[in-house]
């Protein structure tokens, strides 16, 4: 553990924290004043067990808590900070924006900028609307396809996550193709029945939906990499069916690269689709719609809604379809957004690939050592492990089937090494431009040092 600086102590004084002895001082005071100590659950570590302590500071591929002591981190702000914590340039650029106004309320050409190159490097997104939370960008998204159609019904799939809009908290109702039911309260009953939930990568249930609600459906919307039930390829062939199906029946196809979007690689999910399509010989299939957001943000929140343009002119003020955000665009967060695109460049996306492929490898080998029965889901430079598994899952279900007892053992094994996992057994590993060799090498090591104590089979 690394001494705790004179600088940090003042720190955690001025917070009102403490060192070791008082970390349930400041629980009690964030419970007290938040819901669950928390202003997003995952931070609460229900899915591990446990107790965080606030974070202080983070640089590099490194994250630092209230007590001084370090982590190297592979969470990174839920895949945001892709080209590392405070990376020198994005933190200039913040600066420099800041320097000039917070928020203006008005149109900025930077702005303008962000969305140039998001159509750039992403060819089906033909027009932008920039918006600040990936769940205002997926609401946006579906109000389109149900003005542009004049249908009701949306699609979803379970175990794909798109936000906490009401119509998207949904789950499954008692039978394939048939209505939703609320996954939430405060979800009412009439806003699930035009959600229908349907297995992931399942052809015959896609199919029977569309065959027996197809002049219903307003639009599918599905992550372009299932990513936030742990990391799950796309089926072969599964986003292409969408797509036709959209396109005959009239519906719109919604492609949710919140996450994955310039993360799995330079064009996002779609993009490795896209590439496998053109060294095969086919055509490749494009979204109708697609919702981007935490790289496109570096850090700060920038999201936004873009696709083909006929969709994107149904919003105002060209459009009927009201959206509107005062902070939507705000300069410093593009500014942000900006230098962080611009830092992804071809040799930013090699060493991503090629530091996450030496992690998951690695990492499995270990696992595959110590006799410990998993899997590892991955698309691009995205990742996950499932221990308890054989093989790597396809649906909700199957993940479900996962040790998720044993990923918590690991997780509090891995944070005595050093070295900070996702707090849920349902989420990516993500690694940044900062994590070099040197951090591979640590991650295997603690998996020797974790030894699957609570995961062996018999």
């Amino acid at each position: 553990m690394k001494p705790i600086s004179s600088t940090l102590k003042t720190k955690v004084q001025r917070l009102g924290l403490r060192t070791l002895r008082g970390e349930k001082a400041w629980e009690e005071r964030a419970a007290d004043i938040m819901p669950g100590g928390v202003n997003s659950p995952v931070r609460a570590w229900n899915g591990v067990g446990g107790h965080p302590l606030p974070i202080a500071s983070a640089k590099g591929a490194t994250i630092t808590d209230g007590a001084g002591r370090e982590y190297l981190d592979l969470v990174d702000s839920w895949g945001a900070g892709i080209v590392g914590h405070a990376h020198p340039q994005v933190v200039a650029a913040v600066r420099a924006a800041a320097s000039r106004g917070l928020s203006f309320g008005a149109t900025t050409e930077a702005e303008v900028e962000l969305a140039e190159l998001i159509r750039e490097r992403y060819e089906p997104a033909q027009k932008v609307r920039l918006v600040s939370t990936g769940t205002e960008a997926t609401m946006t998204a579906l109000r389109i396809a149900r003005a542009a159609t004049g249908r009701d019904v949306i699609i979803k799939f379970a175990g794909c996550y798109h936000g906490h809009s009401d119509g998207l908290l949904v789950a499954a109702g008692s039978g394939l193709a048939t209505s939703g039911v609320p996954d939430s309260a405060g979800v009412t009953a009439s806003v699930a029945k035009d959600t229908m939930v349907l297995p992931y990568g399942d052809v015959d249930a896609l199919t029977d939906a569309f065959a027996e609600h197809g002049s219903r459906i307003a639009a599918v919307i599905t992550e372009a990499v299932p990513a936030n039930m742990g990391v799950v390829a796309p089926p072969a062939g599964f986003h292409r069916l969408v797509s036709e199906l959209c396109r005959n029946e009239g519906a719109v196809f919604i492609v949710d690269e919140v996450l994955s979007g310039f993360r799995a690689g330079p064009a996002g999910g779609w993009g490795l689709e896209r590439d496998a399509d053109i060294a095969a010989g086919r055509e490749p299939w494009t979204p109708d719609l697609v919702t981007f957001g935490k790289v496109i943000g570096g850090g700060l929140p920038v999201a936004a809604v873009a696709g083909r343009a006929d969709l994107m002119d149904q919003l105002a003020p060209v459009g009927a379809v009201y959206q509107a955000g005062t902070l939507s665009g705000n300069p410093v967060a593009v500014a942000a957004g900006l230098t962080t695109m611009r830092l992804l460049d071809d040799d930013a996306y090699t060493h991503l690939d090629r530091i996450s492929t030496r992690l998951r490898t690695g990492v499995s080998a270990e696992l595959d050592a110590a006799g410990i029965t998993h899997a590892v889901g991955h698309a691009g430079t995205l990742f996950s492990v499932f221990l308890g598994l054989d093989k790597a899952p396809v649906t909700f279900d199957e993940v479900s089937d996962q040790d998720a007892l044993a990923y918590s053992d690991m997780f509090h094994s891995f944070r005595s090494s050093g070295i900070a996992l996702p707090p849920s057994a349902y989420e990516a590993w993500f690694v940044s431009l900062a994590h070099t060799d040197e951090h591979v090498t640590r991650i295997v090591e603690a998996v020797k040092t974790w030894g699957g104590r609570e995961a062996k089979q018999p």
